[in-house]
């Protein structure tokens, strides 16, 4: 089995990352999905609770339990995949969640740092929530606070694979099919120039 784990400050292109992925035909798990699944089956709204219930979960069964609970899906997701056994996990944060994935999969493993500078990010989001005022910025700031507060430096510093998402869409795209060992250009590339 062959996973590819991504980890970045919010912007700097995961989703982007997953969309290429899922183009390829390769199955993409979401670590978030498992704090919104815990939240409905608490019966919470994951827009409200959704940072609550990963620390309640951390708390509970430890730091690494958002990645104890992803390796079924990691698993489930290889076995059904018509692509072969690489799947894409989105969404590392720690070096916790790091080490518990290196201890699955060994050297079948590789984590990609995606990064762009912090007005790039601000300016992608912006563009996707229609709204770049100043409180934005500012919650973008405190967002990129407390994901560094929960090791996502240190796990950015531990990748194997660096992608500077600087340039064009495309050229972000080229970029991740090679780490992904995807030739051909897909149906993304119709367009854009964003990551």
């Amino acid at each position: 089995m062959n996973v590819i784990g991504t980890v970045g400050l919010p912007g700097s292109g995961k989703g982007e990352a997953a969309n290429v992925a899922e183009a390829a035909g390769i199955p993409v798990v979401v670590m978030g999905d498992v704090i919104r699944a815990e939240c409905r089956r608490r019966g919470l709204d994951p827009a409200q609770h959704h940072g609550r219930m990963a620390g309640t979960l951390r708390e509970e069964e430890g730091d690494d339990a958002i990645a104890a609970r992803t390796l079924p899906r990691i698993r489930e997701a290889a076995a059904e995949s018509d692509r072969g056994d690489t799947v894409l996990v989105d969404g590392l944060r720690s070096t916790v969640e790091l080490g518990r994935f290196r201890e699955a999969f060994g050297d079948d493993f590789t984590l990609v740092a995606i990064r762009a500078p912090f007005e790039l990010r601000a300016e992608r989001l912006g563009e996707r929530d229609r709204d770049d005022s100043d409180s934005d910025l500012e919650a973008l700031r405190e967002r990129d606070e407390r994901e560094l507060g929960l090791g996502l430096g240190e796990t950015l510093e531990r990748a194997d694979v660096e992608i500077d998402n600087t340039e064009s869409l495309a050229a972000f795209r080229d970029r991740m099919r090679e780490v992904l060992g995807v030739d051909a250009a897909g149906p993304l590339d119709a367009g854009g120039d964003g990551a």
